[in-house]
């Protein structure tokens, strides 16, 4: 049996850990800052964001609204929404949190 931890943001973005016979996280959705935009159909657009330094082509297709230097939601590839500075950075710390316990569960096992 493993442990489920959900934590609910502001939105309805739930980030999961799971701990079985292998260690699970599965985030439906990840922020990233966007750091340039190509294109200008909408539907078309794209950008580049950062993941804690990890750089990633994404598609705006689904965030219009999303401005350079702007943090969005990403979920497969494609941004989702924007989000302020503040949620971004929560959901970092949960991402940190949960690295945490599964170090700490993996020096117990």
């Amino acid at each position: 049996m493993g442990t489920l931890v959900t934590v609910p943001l502001r939105r309805g973005i739930l980030l999961m850990y799971r701990r079985g016979r292998r260690d699970h996280i599965m985030c439906l959705a990840v922020p990233g800052k966007l750091l340039s935009i190509e294109g200008s159909d909408p539907i078309l657009r794209t950008g580049k964001a950062s993941f804690g330094g990890i750089v990633k082509q994404i598609s705006l297709a689904y965030a219009p609204e999303a401005k350079i230097g702007d943090y969005v939601l990403v979920h497969v590839g494609f941004a989702i929404s924007t989000i302020d500075e503040a949620e971004a950075q929560q959901v970092f710390e949960y991402l940190k949190q949960m690295d945490e316990l599964a170090e700490s569960e993996g020096a117990q096992a």
